[in-house]
């Protein structure tokens, strides 16, 4: 009888902790995994993506959807995903989009890459520098996106570099990482390469200086390996094309938008300036 009233007992026991709801400290939620790192650390050596029956990335049924990029002006760029989110990149305001994006990133190096008085009607308004003294630390599921942030310096007059003043915003969607430089002032190292991971898509700033020189530029572009380029923030400079050999090819497209997938990258690193740069 005894151990009969036991056992009842627990197995109440064991109901009430089932059924009670964990307090709101306790309770965890996952963070997302990017598989643009992921990738990059399976396999180091490679560079951009293959689509071959032995590719390295396997495209995934939902892999298979199609980004539309359209440059704006600047370094704001238009990013359209299959599930219907917008995304407006280094947003200042200025270059408006038919209606208002769901999410915009900023960097602060000049009042050109941000504002501070965004239309009420964005939902996510992603700051490129911290604003309680820490570095910005971007981890956000938006939709069919997840987006996440790597840091950097900037100039600061004549006080020499500011920490963390700049971002590399990165978006992860449709089997895609699509990288934006924001305002880059110096070289990365190690530590960003592997940070940033794996990039598809990059959108570089030429400028001839006022970021990186093209020299310094191109050692980063080469080294990110990205299959498609997209110049952005000042008018291109053939001094930047000029960085790059045979291994990259030059095209210049025909409207400000392209539309890319897994699928449809190019086989080798293309430098695509999209109209208006």
């Amino acid at each position: 009888m005894l151990s009969r009233y036991l056992a009842y007992t627990v197995t109440v026991i064991w109901l009430i902790h089932s059924l009670w709801p964990e307090p709101a400290h306790a309770q965890q939620t996952q963070a997302p995994v990017s598989q643009c790192q992921a990738i990059a650390a399976a396999t180091p050596t490679a560079t951009f993506a293959s689509f071959s029956a032995s590719a390295a990335v396997p495209v995934a049924s939902d892999d298979t959807g199609e980004v539309t990029i359209t440059f704006l002006g600047h370094s704001t760029f238009l990013i359209e995903t299959p599930g219907g989110l917008s995304i407006a990149t280094d947003y200042n305001g200025w270059f408006r989009t038919p209606s208002p994006p769901t999410v915009v990133t900023m960097n602060r190096a000049h009042s050109s890459h941000y504002t501070l008085t965004p239309d009420p009607a964005i939902r996510h308004v992603l700051h490129g520098w911290g604003d309680n003294g820490e570095p910005a630390d971007h981890d956000l599921v938006v939709g069919d996106t997840y987006i996440r942030n790597v840091t950097t310096d900037i100039r600061s007059g004549f006080e020499g570099m500011e920490q963390d003043g700049n971002s590399i915003f990165i978006f992860e969607v449709a089997g895609l990482c699509i990288g934006h430089l924001g305002h880059l002032h110096h070289e990365l190292d190690d530590s960003h390469y592997r940070q940033i991971g794996r990039l598809d898509v990059l959108m570089v700033p030429v400028d001839g200086g006022l970021t990186l020189g093209a020299e310094s530029m191109s050692r980063v572009v080469s080294r990110l390996r990205a299959a498609l380029i997209l110049p952005m923030h000042r008018p291109l400079t053939n001094q930047f094309l000029a960085m790059f050999g045979d291994d990259f090819d030059k095209s210049f497209a025909p409207g400000p938008s392209v539309k890319v997938s897994l699928r449809s990258l190019p086989s080798r690193p293309l430098i695509y300036v999209l109209q208006g740069v």
